[in-house]
C-alpha cells in the first residue's frame, strides 16, 4: 500500500505496518468495496476518486482535502511520497462542480487532521500538520479553529485519536455539550498534550473516551453519519457505549488497509455541501 520509505518511517512506531507481512492487494480491494457498499446501503451518496498508479496512498482520500458548506481547502503533504497527489485531489474536485478550490500555502493533511463540527474546526498538530495552516483553515472556511497537539506518533493524524459523532444540534439519545456547541465527538486522551486534553475536556465534558485498546485497533478511525457510526470492528470496547448513546456502531474489516496505516475514516473524504 505505502512506498518503502514510508514504511520504514512508521514500522518502529506502528507494529501493524510490518513490512514482513506484505498487503493482500485482492483482499484490501474487496474490504474497501464492502465498505462503499455499506456507505450506499446506508442510504449515502458514494463518488469515487478513481486510483492513481504513481500515488498508492491515494486510497486514503480523506487526507486529500477538506470540504466545508461545499468549500474546498486542498491538501499539501508532509512527505514527497505523497506530493503528487494534491494535484490529483484538487483537479477531482474541480472536475466535479466545486468552484471554489484553494491550493493551500502551508501543510496540511486534509482531514486527516481537521475535524469538522458545526461550529468549528478541530485541528492536529505535531507530527503531519503544520500549525500555520490553521489560521489558513480559519481564514478560508471563516469558522475557529481549535488546535490540537499529537504526543504520541501512534496517533499521527487527529482522526486517529478523535472522531465527530454529530457535528451540532439533536443527538440521537441525548444532547450534546453545551460548551461543544452542541457537538458529540469520541477521542482517545493518551493522544494528546495535557493542554490539549484539558481543552477537550472543556468543549466535550460529555465526550464518549476511548481507551487504549480501542485506540490501538484504530476504532477513532471512524465515521459518523449521526446516527451510525462505521469503525473498525476490531473496537469492540466502542460499541457498548455508541449504543446507549444512541448510536449504531457497524463493525467493519479494514485489516489490510490497517497495514498501510488508515481505516474507515482515512479513506472517507466526507462531501460537506452545506
Amino acid at each position: 500500500m505505502c512506498p518503502p520509505t514510508y514504511f520504514r518511517v512508521s514500522y518502529s512506531i506502528n507494529p501493524w505496518m510490518d513490512p514482513d507481512k506484505p498487503v493482500d492487494l485482492a483482499l484490501a480491494h474487496a474490504q474497501w468495496e464492502d465498505l462503499r457498499d455499506r456507505y450506499r446501503a446506508l442510504g449515502h451518496t458514494v463518488e469515487e476518486l478513481p486510483a492513481h498508479p504513481a500515488f498508492p496512498d491515494m486510497v486514503f482520500a480523506a487526507n486529500g482535502a477538506t470540504v466545508v458548506d461545499g468549500r474546498v481547502l486542498g491538501a499539501r503533504f508532509a512527505f514527497a511520497e505523497r506530493y503528487g497527489e494534491a494535484a490529483v485531489h484538487a483537479e477531482w474536485y474541480r472536475g466535479h462542480g466545486f468552484d471554489a478550490v484553494r491550493e493551500p500555502r502551508h501543510v496540511n493533511e486534509g482531514e486527516g487532521d481537521f475535524a469538522v463540527t458545526a461550529s468549528w474546526l478541530l485541528a492536529g498538530r505535531g507530527f503531519r500538520s503544520s500549525p500555520l495552516s490553521h489560521a489558513e483553515a480559519q481564514e478560508y472556511f471563516a469558522r475557529p479553529v481549535i488546535g490540537l497537539d499529537l504526543v504520541d506518533p501512534r496517533y499521527y493524524h487527529l482522526d486517529t485519536a478523535l472522531c465527530v459523532l454529530d457535528p451540532g444540534g439533536a443527538v440521537p439519545g441525548g444532547g450534546g455539550a453545551p460548551g461543544g456547541g452542541g457537538a458529540e465527538v469520541m477521542y482517545f486522551p493518551g493522544a494528546f498534550s495535557a493542554g490539549s486534553r484539558a481543552v477537550l475536556a472543556r468543549l466535550f465534558p460529555d465526550a464518549l473516551i476511548a481507551g487504549p485498546a480501542d485506540a490501538a485497533a484504530f476504532g477513532l478511525n471512524a465515521v459518523s453519519d449521526g446516527r451510525h457510526v462505521l469503525l473498525p470492528q476490531a473496537a469492540v470496547g466502542l460499541f457498548e457505549p455508541l449504543r446507549e448513546r444512541g448510536y449504531e456502531p457497524i463493525g467493519m474489516d479494514l485489516t489490510e488497509l490497517l497495514k498501510g496505516g488508515g481505516s474507515v475514516k482515512c479513506v472517507t473524504g466526507e462531501l460537506r455541501l452545506g
